[in-house]
C-alpha cells in the first residue's frame, strides 16, 4: 500500500470517508444508495434543485433506484442532497457523475465535466480522491482533469489521488445492479488506483485495476462501440433483407443457434440512450486529434441514424397497400423512450420516428407509460394511455419501443401496425408489418 494514500484507505475501509457524489441522474443517484447503503455518510450534489429535494424527501425519480431504498438511507442520515458545492469541502472522496453529450458537429460536449472538476477544484482538501465517473474520450483525466486539480499548488499521488472508472449503468436491467457490475478502475498513478479500488470495493462485487486513466477510459467506449458497430451490422442486414425478400429475424433466429462463434444483435428502429449512439463519437472524434480515421465506426453510426427514416418509409409501404398518404393520416406510436420500462428518451429513435412523420404531413399521438408528457426539441405532447390509444382508431400504429405494460395480443389485433422490435413476433398477421 502506498504510504501517500494509506490515511484515506484507513478511513474508507473503516468507513469514516465522506463521500460526494456530483450529479444524480442514472449513475449517481443509484452510487449514491450504494454507498449510503453500506454505511458511508453521502452527499450528493446537484444543480437541479428539484432533485435534490425529491431526494431529501426521500422521493425516487430513478426507476432503478427503489423508493423504499432510498428513503431509508434518507432517513437514517447517511444520504442527502444538496445545490451548494462548498460542501465538498468535507468530502474525502468527490465522484463525478455527469453528462458527456455531443455537439451538433459530433464533437465532445465536455462542459458539464469541466464545470464539475471547476466546483471541485475550489473546494478539493488535502488528501481527496476524485473519480471521474462519465463517460469521455481517451487522456481527459490526464489532459483536463489533472492540471485542473493541480493548479492550486497540491500534487496527484502526493496530496491529492485522481482516478477513472466508467459507469456501467443499463437503465431498466432488474439482475445486472451497481452492485454486481464489476468496475473497472484506473488510476493516475499506484496511490490513486489503490485508494479508487478501496473505495468500490466497499459496495461492488468486483473491483477490475487497469495499468492508467486512458486505459479505463478506452474500456468504457469499446463496450459501447462494440454494440453500436454490431447493431449498425445486424441493422444494415435488416436493409439488405427487406430489398432480398427475406425475414432477417427468421435468419438471426437460426444463426443463433450456433453454439460459438456468433453471439445475436437484433434490428430496431435506432439507437437511444446516453452512452450506445454517442460513445462512438468520442472514439472516432478523438482517434483524429491522432490522424486515424475510424471508417468502420463512422459508417455504423451513419446505418444507424438512418433506421428511423427506414421506419417512416414501411408505414408509407404499409398505408400506401391500403391506398393512404401519410400526409393526413392519424398515426399513433407505442413507445417514446428509447429502451424497455425506462423513462428517459435521450436519443430516442422514436423521437426521429416522430419527427420524421410530422414533417411528412402525420398526426401523431404516442402511449408510454413511463412518458406522460412529452417536451423535446421545442415540441410539447401529452400520451394518452395505453386503453385509450386501443379505443382510437388510427390509420396506422408504429410499436417503436417494447414494454411490459403493453399487451402483445392486443396490440396484434390493430388494423395496421408497423413493428419495429419483433414483438408482435407471436401474433403475426397480414395487418403487422415487421421491420
Amino acid at each position: 500500500m502506498s504510504l501517500a494514500s494509506q490515511p484515506l484507505i484507513e478511513r474508507i475501509r473503516n468507513k469514516e470517508a465522506r463521500i460526494g457524489i456530483i450529479g444524480l441522474g442514472y449513475v449517481g443517484l443509484p452510487l449514491a444508495v450504494e454507498f449510503a447503503r453500506a454505511g458511508f455518510q453521502v452527499v450528493g450534489f446537484d444543480v437541479d434543485g428539484t432533485k435534490v429535494e425529491a431526494i431529501n424527501a426521500g422521493t425516487s425519480y430513478i426507476p432503478d433506484v427503489p423508493g423504499h431504498e432510498l428513503k431509508e438511507a434518507v432517513d437514517a442520515g447517511t444520504l442527502r442532497a444538496s445545490t451548494d458545492f462548498s460542501g465538498l469541502r468535507d468530502c474525502d472522496v468527490a465522484d463525478i457523475c455527469v453528462p458527456t453529450p455531443l455537439r451538433k458537429t459530433k464533437d465532445p460536449d465536455m462542459s458539464f465535466v469541466q464545470k464539475a472538476l471547476e466546483v471541485v477544484a475550489a473546494n478539493q482538501r488535502p488528501g481527496q480522491l476524485v473519480v471521474l465517473e462519465s463517460t469521455t474520450y481517451p487522456g481527459t483525466t490526464e489532459e483536463l482533469a489533472l492540471p485542473m486539480l493541480e493548479a492550486s499548488g497540491r500534487r496527484v499521488e502526493h496530496d491529492l489521488f485522481l482516478a477513472f472508472s466508467p459507469e456501467r449503468v443499463d437503465p431498466g436491467n432488474p439482475t445486472y445492479l451497481t452492485r454486481n457490475i464489476p468496475k473497472i478502475v484506473g488510476g493516475h498513478g499506484p496511490a490513486s488506483t489503490e485508494a479508487a479500488c478501496a473505495l468500490y470495493a466497499q459496495v461492488v462485487s468486483q473491483v477490475v485495476p487497469v495499468s492508467s486513466t486512458r486505459a479505463a477510459e478506452m474500456v468504457k467506449l469499446l463496450e459501447n462501440t462494440f454494440r453500436a458497430v454490431n447493431i449498425g451490422l445486424i441493422n444494415e442486414l435488416a436493409l439488405m433483407s427487406h430489398k432480398m425478400g427475406l425475414d432477417v429475424w427468421e435468419v438471426i433466429d437460426a444463426a443463433k443457434t450456433k453454439p460459438f462463434g456468433f453471439m445475436p444483435f437484433y434490428p430496431g428502429p435506432g439507437l437511444g440512450g446516453h452512452c450506445i449512439p454517442i460513445d462512438p463519437f468520442y472514439l472516432s472524434w478523438k482517434a483524429r486529434q491522432s490522424g486515424f480515421e475510424c471508417r468502420f465506426i463512422e459508417l455504423a453510426g451513419q446505418i444507424n441514424g438512418s433506421m428511423p427514416e427506414f421506419v417512416v418509409t414501411r408505414v408509407a409501404d404499409a398505408l400506401n397497400a391500403i391506398r393512404k398518404p401519410i400526409n393526413g393520416s392519424r398515426i399513433h406510436l407505442f413507445g417514446i423512450a428509447y429502451k424497455r420500462d425506462v423513462n428517459d428518451v435521450r436519443e430516442s429513435p422514436a423521437l426521429d420516428v416522430l419527427e420524421l412523420l410530422i414533417r411528412r404531413g402525420a398526426t401523431v399521438t404516442y402511449t408510454d407509460p413511463h412518458i406522460p408528457e412529452l417536451d423535446e426539441h421545442g415540441r410539447r405532447m401529452t400520451g394518452i394511455s395505453f386503453e385509450q390509444a386501443m379505443a382510437g382508431t388510427f390509420d396506422c400504429a408504429v410499436l417503436t419501443t417494447d414494454h411490459s405494460a403493453f399487451d402483445y395480443a392486443r396490440l396484434a389485433r390493430l388494423p395496421l401496425i408497423v413493428d419495429t422490435r419483433n414483438a408482435l413476433r407471436n401474433h403475426a398477421g397480414p395487418n403487422v408489418v415487421r421491420l
